[in-house]
């Protein structure tokens, strides 16, 4: 695929996105939740329980702000209204930085159809909604791909700092670029049944993403087990993993979960595996359909979130080496 029928295929994707923006019905809620939520959260592919790490997704970084219902600003407010009706309305910042290696991380130059070595650092302002039973959101990135990123500083400073080898062929990663993305997604909470003491629910997820960062689009969903399900809408993840939230609000002293879920992507572009748009790269052929299978839990208590997720995924690029990928993803959410 060419890059600009790339570029076309996001421009397209990205008029598109608002499919997901359609109003939902509207539930009764308690009164106005005014705590911000700080997150800081980490993902990392030495968290397996396969035998190889370092290689293809390697690592995640993530600090978040929400703030309170009631905290975005007029004119977004009455965007959000126009497009989703009535509800609750926060805003949310996000900093985050993604790495990715090749499987030969030792030579210094891996073989063609080996993953590129890239880093990607984001910032995301998002518009998030809440009506009581659905949970709509839509979210801004920008940032780059590249050295800028700091990918190599990252891992081999903390490589070095654990007195593991450093990681060769960051030589050979994508070539600074700027990337953006538009994300619009809806996350529906439909309770099941209950056992004695305890809930279950299932979260459906749609979200598409349009940009010269990722074009895809994304259904899922997570089943939980527990008590106080309707505190969240289920854990968060980096993008583009099945996420739900930063935002929670205890509805009980001790509010936990454990949760399974899946999802599948249509992917046309990713900028990770296609190479730089604008100048000659590494690169590989991405396969157009991944998926992925979670497990975890999630605890809330005194004000605080701790969630931990597993993560098995599908190829997602012909000649990927090692079957399933795998990776854990630990997050940290404190209301203030």
């Amino acid at each position: 695929m060419t890059r600009p029928t790339r570029i076309a295929m996001a421009a397209a994707a990205a008029i598109g996105v608002g499919a997901l923006t359609a109003p939902p019905t509207t539930a009764q809620q308690p009164g106005p939740d005014t705590a911000a939520i700080w997150t800081i959260q980490g993902e990392n592919a030495s968290i397996t329980t396969a035998t190889l790490s370092d290689r293809y997704y390697t690592n995640g970084l993530r600090l978040g702000w929400t703030s309170g219902e009631g905290g975005a600003p007029d004119f977004l407010e009455r965007m959000g209204r126009t497009l989703w009706g009535d509800g609750r309305m926060r805003i949310g910042f996000d900093i985050s930085q993604q790495i990715f290696t090749a499987k030969d991380n030792t030579s210094g130059y891996p073989p063609p159809g080996d993953r590129p070595f890239a880093g990607v650092l984001l910032g995301t302002l998002s518009l998030q909604h809440d009506d009581g039973e659905a949970r709509s959101a839509f979210a801004v990135s920008a940032g780059v791909v590249g050295p800028s990123a700091l990918g190599e500083q990252v891992q081999n400073g903390w490589h070095d700092l654990i007195g593991q080898n450093r990681v060769q062929g960051w030589d050979t990663q994508l070539h600074d670029e700027p990337v953006f993305q538009i994300l619009s997604e809806r996350t529906w909470r439909l309770p099941v049944t209950s056992l004695g003491a305890v809930d279950v629910d299932a979260l459906p997820s749609l979200i598409a993403g349009a940009g010269t960062l990722r074009v895809y689009g994304q259904g899922g969903v997570t089943f939980r087990l527990g008590q106080g399900l309707d505190s969240d809408y289920g854990v968060s993840r980096l993008r583009p993993g099945l996420s739900g939230s930063d935002v929670f609000r205890p509805t009980r002293p001790l509010a936990w979960y454990v949760f399974l879920g899946a999802d599948g992507q249509v992917v046309a572009h990713d900028i990770t595996l296609n190479g730089n748009l604008w100048q000659d790269s590494r690169s590989v052929t991405l396969k157009p359909l991944v998926g992925e299978f979670q497990v975890g839990l999630a605890v809330m208590v005194s004000g605080v979130r701790l969630t931990y997720t597993q993560v098995f995924q599908t190829q997602e690029f012909k000649h990927q080496k090692g079957g399933l990928h795998q990776f854990g993803s630990l997050a940290l959410n404190v209301r203030f």
